[in-house]
């Protein structure tokens, strides 16, 4: 049975949380909305729906919902032509790839934010497919999108390692059984990666390139 590497894309492989988290605070603002932006950090990683619900109750209204993720997504595709990768994104997939690991993206990104992501990290030549929130009913920490990634794949949650920067990451790869490893690129503590369920924790995926010979991948194979 192959191996597989499931990523994460936003503040693991792409320099995106905090531009997420200025445009969600103005699409807030703009609905007469005033949240923290320390609020909005915390919740990078759900899906568009579910951070709105998080953030406002559950009781907010469906059209609120839609007219709020609607600004964020018209005010985050102005950076659609200008996002970054970190430093060895590509080279961290290509080298997994190398070792015969199956690379497939989960993301609650879609659409033309999905190209734009995988025009930054650019690694298509390695990426055998994308488990995007298109995909799924329920987003992280659902573990619905590692399971889809887990199918894309073709492999068990035995042959797979999960890379994430988020607390809603580390939770649906535990609640899947895949092993989740935490990068501190997308500004979220040690402890509270751990808390959630992170088996390692890196600085970035620079520094996991770095260290795979001891890390969960090496283990795994």
């Amino acid at each position: 049975m192959p191996h597989a590497a499931l990523f994460d894309v936003d503040g693991t492989l792409a320099d995106t949380n905090h531009l997420h988290v200025t445009c969600w605070w103005e699409a807030f603002r703009q609905a007469g909305h005033r949240v923290a932006m320390r609020d909005i950090h915390q919740a990078i990683g759900l899906g568009s729906g579910d951070l709105i619900t998080h953030l406002l109750g559950a009781d907010v209204d469906e059209e609120e919902v839609e007219r709020i993720g609607a600004a964020h997504k018209t005010l985050y595709a102005t950076y659609f032509d200008r996002l970054t990768a970190f430093e060895g994104a590509g080279d961290l997939l290509r080298a997994l790839a190398g070792r015969g690991r199956r690379i497939v993206l989960a993301t609650s990104a879609s659409g033309g934010e999905l190209d734009a992501l995988r025009a930054a990290v650019d690694a298509d030549d390695v990426i055998a497919g994308t488990a995007s929130s298109d995909d799924v009913s329920e987003g992280k920490p659902a573990p619905e999108p590692v399971e889809n990634a887990l199918d894309i794949a073709g492999c068990s949650a035995a042959e797979a390692v999960f890379v994430g920067d988020s607390v809603w990451d580390m939770r649906a790869a535990t609640r899947a059984g895949v092993p989740a490893v935490a990068v501190l690129s997308g500004g979220i503590s040690r402890s509270d990666l751990e808390e959630a369920g992170a088996v390692a924790v890196y600085q970035d995926v620079a520094d996991l390139l770095a260290r795979l010979d001891s890390s969960p991948f090496a283990r795994t194979e």
